[in-house]
């Protein structure tokens, strides 16, 4: 199937991020150039590297979102991570290689998921036969025979690595045909609210080593848990729950977590972004701060990472040369030249992102698919209250939220979250006593209710 062209990504970006089209642009670019390559010759692959792209701008206008929309829009292993979190070696934090074993961990969820839904139908059915057996339970066979047999398949089972073998029963003529029954009614949904005793895996508790020993690229829990037997727990569900949890099991003896770890590393690899967010507070402007010295060592760190290395998992060894890096930061006290002279030219796009203006918060309220409008008036609606706004409210709102970012620190968007939150306070806590009926927010309510916040700047910077 073709790739998204760099027009239908910057139209499906346009959906949740208003403005911003250079970013946009500059972003769907290198994401096509990634098909781009894979349609040359292997030996001209590996010399085209990605564009890595450095966004700055003010808090608020769009830059994680437009990096967040990007993991629904493509088809690759996406994350996310905060360049604060991690520190130089030899300092505690979090190390940055890192960020490339939740890349591998993302592939790997994404890839699984594509082969559990190959193994579906498979599963679903076998997860069926399951509830059945449970649901009508056969007769247990209890004579000294039957418990010597059974003792003896249980250690064969173990000594062969597998599990514990499933109890013999004996199956009637009279069961045989309750579990025809029983599967028809399956089959149609009329038994999804039957309770039924399930046995499951147990989840994994957490375990601070082995978070430990993931950081290195070791996964101590698989190790053991190929030579342990698993342990089960009972659950008593409805069916329709407990199927779900059966088809989670049976789909994982389905396919192959070996080929599933070669194909996750492969598209990590080839095809996986990585945004690394507040990356303006990595630079050591002054010079003179002591705490200058472990940022610095914390680009130096990245640098391998962005320019291409091999990073060690416990699906095995990732290189980083193909991945897309995409950076971002305010720099509202520091600006891209304070970073590393390295670590800038391992970014050649830099791309400004706008300060909002009035306008745009106008088009934030209500263009985009999930506007915060849109969001208010769904959740009215589950209390029947239809919420409206007119259009000259809405102007109001975003002129106020514009003046309240003047006035005080600029957050961008964020602003319109509060100014919407107090104005709508005593809506929300009346809904569920109202009766059913309409709302309508006019411009003199807004104003009644937010006119303070922009007067008075002792309120302002309780606003945040």
């Amino acid at each position: 199937m073709r790739e998204k062209t760099p027009k239908q990504i910057v139209e499906l970006l346009d959906k949740y991020i208003v403005g911003q089209n250079e970013a946009k642009k500059s972003v769907a670019i290198a994401l096509y150039n990634r098909y781009r390559r894979a349609q040359l010759p292997e030996d001209v692959q590996k010399d085209i590297t990605p564009k890595n792209i450095l966004m700055a701008g003010p808090t608020g206008v769009g830059k994680t979102e437009i990096a967040r929309r990007l993991a629904d829009i493509v088809d690759a292993p996406f994350v996310k991570v905060e360049a604060t979190k991690f520190t130089e070696v030899g300092y505690v934090g979090r190390d940055v290689e890192s960020m490339v074993r939740d890349l591998a961990n993302e592939a790997v969820r994404i890839v699984e998921k594509e082969e559990f839904v190959k193994v579906e139908g498979q599963a679903i059915r076998q997860a069926n036969k399951t509830l059945v057996r449970l649901l009508v339970p056969g007769v247990k066979r209890n004579n000294r025979q039957n418990q010597m047999q059974q003792m003896q398949e249980m250690m064969q089972s173990l000594l062969a690595g597998g599990g514990m073998p499933e109890e013999t029963e004996e199956v009637t003529d009279e069961i045989r045909n309750q579990r025809l029954s029983v599967a028809e009614k399956l089959d149609r949904g009329l038994l999804e609210n039957e309770e039924v005793t399930i046995e499951v895996e147990q989840a994994p508790k957490a375990n601070p080593m082995g978070d430990m020993m993931g950081q290195m690229g070791m996964d101590m829990s698989s190790m053991l848990g190929d030579m342990l037997p698993k342990k089960k727990v009972k659950r008593t569900l409805p069916v329709g729950q407990a199927r779900k949890l059966l088809v989670q099991e049976e789909e994982k003896k389905l396919v192959n977590y070996d080929d599933i770890y070669q194909k996750a590393m492969d598209r990590a690899g080839q095809s996986g972004i990585i945004f690394i967010d507040e990356i303006d507070k990595i630079t050591a402007a002054d010079k003179r701060n002591s705490a200058g010295v472990s940022r610095e060592g914390v680009q130096r760190d990245i640098l391998p990472i962005v320019e291409g290395s091999t990073v060690s998992t416990k699906y095995g060894p990732l290189s980083t040369d193909h991945i897309l890096f995409i950076a971002a930061g305010a720099f509202a006290e520091s600006k891209p030249s304070d970073l590393i002279p390295e670590l800038q030219g391992r970014f050649p796009i830099r791309v400004e992102l706008a300060a909002l203006t009035k306008d745009d918060f106008v088009r934030i309220l209500k263009d985009p698919q999930n506007s915060l409008l849109k969001q208010y008036i769904a959740l009215l609606k589950a209390d029947g209250v239809d919420l409206v706004f007119t259009a000259e409210a809405v102007d109001k709102i975003a002129e106020i939220a514009f003046e309240v970012n003047q006035g005080t620190d600029n957050i961008g968007a964020r602003r319109l979250a509060t100014i919407l939150e107090k104005l709508l306070e005593e809506v929300l806590y009346e809904g569920p006593d109202m009766e059913m009926g309409q709302i309508t927010i006019t411009q003199a309510y807004v104003e009644q209710k937010l006119s303070d916040i922009v007067k008075n700047k002792d309120l302002t910077k309780f606003i945040l």
